[in-house]
């Protein structure tokens, strides 16, 4: 299964001064990444959903960032866009590193309404925020800290190896790009599903 690859020190956004010092892991949609080093692990959340999940006393942690809950594919070339292929694989690299499933502590973040559609139980965000509040529970993971919905992007740095979170609240500006992005996958997956219903002769 493909992944988005996560991008090292991208110079675009800039990080508090009490981090700068840290190796620096920009996670975009349909990536994810574990480590038991210092490392700050950054993503930007509109619709999105960003699971961090720790292992307190192995001091390993990592990070993912999916789009929707399910894919439509039995196997989908960007697995890790999704919720459940997203969660499966990170806690996988997690117990490959060292990780204890039974000591996974979870921090949720994103699934706001970003993107210019209805706010509505059917929606995208509301989808998201529903699927990883079910996986936890069913996975009986804890979730010590949530913050998901609302009408804001998203700006989470999470350091694994502490399973600390810095959070900021982004202005409309600056989100722009983040929508975009969502739009685009979106619009990406609705040509998908139209071209598959096309009928060859």
């Amino acid at each position: 299964m493909a992944e988005v690859e996560p991008r090292f020190n991208a110079p675009s956004v800039r990080l508090p001064p009490e981090l700068q010092h840290l190796t620096r892991v920009v996670i975009r949609i349909g990536a994810l990444y574990v480590s038991s080093t210092p490392v700050v692990l950054d993503t930007v959340l509109g619709s999105c959903i960003s699971a961090c999940l720790y292992d307190e006393e192995a001091k390993i942690g990592g990070m993912n960032h999916f789009m929707l809950p399910h894919s439509a594919e039995i196997n989908p070339p960007t697995a890790a866009r999704y919720g459940v292929q997203a969660m499966e694989l990170l806690i996988t690299r997690l117990m490959k590193m060292g990780a204890d499933r039974r000591r996974l502590k979870a921090k949720v973040f994103g699934g706001g309404h970003v993107l210019q559609t209805l706010e509505s139980a059917d929606s995208v965000p509301q989808k998201n925020i529903e699927f990883i509040r079910k996986f936890m529970a069913t996975e009986r993971i804890p979730v010590l800290h949530e913050d998901v919905g609302g009408r804001r992007t998203r700006r989470v740095l999470f350091l694994p190896h502490l399973g600390e979170v810095h959070l900021k609240r982004l202005q409309t500006q600056e989100a722009m790009a983040t929508r975009k992005e969502e739009e685009g996958f979106l619009s990406e997956l609705d040509r998908k599903k139209t071209d598959g219903d096309a009928t060859l002769f």
